[in-house]
């Protein structure tokens, strides 16, 4: 029997899309333009995978998956996604129970993997306890290859948190594009003016192909 997947997007072009990529792998397919429709659906039926939009105009996706952990529906794996994706946004993602998250625009290759993981290894197991001396987290993404883990310390006050998360985000995409600021500030959708002053209040250098440093 194939596996049944809640598309949950209010942008009607992205949820054909995913759909008629998925149905031609032999997944069955269900989609909700809200998260009205996909509240409703849920309560009906558990899909074996979920794929849900962040930002919806009704309810975001973060709450609606809030939601269902609160009411213990959280029974299958959810992917979030999002275009205006950050890291802070993923990582409190993950951290409520999602499994994985897909930054739009959304590769086929990266789609089918990401769905064939996370129906294999199924919904997530319920969170654990967390002591005072056990207040760190990490996330783990792939740079060229290779695996790099980011340690994420919950403790700190959310401000400090904000300026970490933000750290993280821009040494990854550092690390994508080969140092190229320029690239990274075209990718993630900011002038590199703004990019180059945000780095350096964070503290990050930037070295140049001539060897010279920039922040």
């Amino acid at each position: 029997m194939s596996k049944q997947i809640l598309v949950v997007d209010d942008e009607v072009g992205i949820r054909e899309l995913l759909a008629e990529i998925l149905f031609d792998e032999g997944y069955q397919i269900h989609l909700a333009e809200n998260a009205e429709q996909a509240r409703a659906f849920r309560h009906e039926q558990e899909p074996d995978l979920v794929l849900l939009d962040i930002w919806m105009p009704d309810t975001d996706g973060v709450t609606l998956l809030k939601e269902w952990v609160e009411q213990d529906l959280l029974t299958m794996p959810v992917v979030m996604m999002s275009g205006h994706g950050t890291i802070e946004t993923a990582v409190e993602a993950t951290l409520i129970g999602a499994v994985d998250f897909l930054e739009k625009p959304i590769s086929m290759q990266k789609l089918l993997n990401t769905v064939a993981k996370a129906i294999r290894e199924g919904a997530p197991r319920p969170p654990m306890a967390v002591t005072e001396t056990d207040v760190s987290q990490k996330i783990t993404v792939e740079i060229g290859g290779a695996t790099k883990q980011f340690a994420l310390p919950l403790d700190l006050p959310l401000r400090e948190a904000r300026e970490h998360f933000d750290a993280i985000y821009f040494d990854y995409h550092l690390q994508m594009e080969a140092g190229n600021v320029s690239r990274v500030a075209e990718k993630i959708g900011v002038e590199r003016t703004h990019l180059h002053r945000k780095l350096k209040q964070l503290g990050i250098k930037v070295i140049k192909k001539s060897g010279e440093s920039e922040s």
